[in-house]
């Protein structure tokens, strides 16, 4: 909760800053559109989640998690056919203004609850031939293979909506020869989650399918250095709060869970800027 709530305050100190007149030449972007491609890494708070179905419900509670970074090579990193497999970030969006732009991502996350660690435990299990069967009432339960794998591995699919704010910093070109400008963005998203789960509960049969479960909120702060007007490397800030209350935990729907937390991204993504209308540039 507390990187979310710096995050916010940052970018309302970005939007204050931003009304300042800047004395660098304003850039036109309206009408432009731009996409870019490129990864992160992610921290999660510790998660309360509850699974239902047939002969169980029960809680788990401060469970810990982490995410799953695929190590860095070229493969599959740059390789067409494996470039989602690293945890990714895609976006598309259109400048309506000079300053403000809408955009369409997949935060493509990954989320693996931690192995063999020791949680409180209230609810209660019966299913025949299981041994975890009884009733519980803050007991202490090791997350064990034989109990519970829990994975949003592919992965914690974060479909979003942005509205971002862009301002120029610093235009190099007025120093050198070299078109490079460095922005300052921010914005607040929100959309929904559809991951693809990899569960497997008391040891039954592993369930790993696409399927909406619930909403997400995020807010973000970013670094942009554009290039000669079309390229550009940006670093982001992200955080925001996740809720999924129909989390899949076999094929059959009547099998669910359900979790909420909040989470912090550091992405790192190139990109292409593509104006569609003619461009020009005026003084402030």
């Amino acid at each position: 909760m507390k990187y979310l709530v710096l995050i916010f305050f940052l970018f309302l100190s970005f939007l204050s800053f931003s009304q300042d007149s800047l004395s660098v030449e304003k850039k036109h972007q309206k009408g432009k559109i731009y996409f870019y491609w490129g990864w992160n890494r992610s921290i999660y708070s510790h998660s309360d989640i509850q699974f239902t179905g047939p002969g169980h419900d029960f809680t788990l509670y401060d469970v810990q998690a982490n995410d799953r970074q695929t190590p860095f090579s070229m493969d599959p990193y740059f390789n067409p056919a494996l470039i989602t497999i690293p945890q990714t970030n895609m976006r598309i969006g259109y400048f309506i203004s000079d300053h403000y732009e809408v955009s369409i991502g997949v935060d493509h996350m990954k989320y693996v609850v931690t192995e063999d660690q020791t949680v409180a435990i209230d609810g209660e299990i019966n299913i025949p031939e299981n041994p975890f069967n009884g009733v519980y009432v803050n007991d202490s339960i090791q997350l064990s293979e034989d109990f519970l794998t829990f994975e949003h591995t592919d992965g914690l699919n974060y479909i979003n909506f942005e509205f971002n704010r862009w301002d120029n910093l610093v235009q190099f070109n007025r120093f050198s020869k070299v078109n490079i400008d460095l922005n300052v963005l921010g914005g607040l998203g929100a959309g929904m989650m559809m991951p693809k789960s990899n569960v497997m509960l008391f040891g039954q049969d592993r369930n790993d399918q696409f399927h909406v479960a619930g909403f997400g909120l995020s807010a973000k702060i970013g670094l942009n250095l554009t290039i000669y007007d079309y390229f550009f490397i940006q670093s982001e800030l992200k955080g925001g709060y996740i809720n999924m209350s129909d989390i899949l935990t076999r094929a059959d729907h009547a099998y669910t869970a359900k979790q909420d937390f909040f989470f912090l991204q550091v992405n790192f993504v190139l990109g292409a800027i593509i104006p569609i209308t003619h461009s020009h540039k005026a003084k402030k």
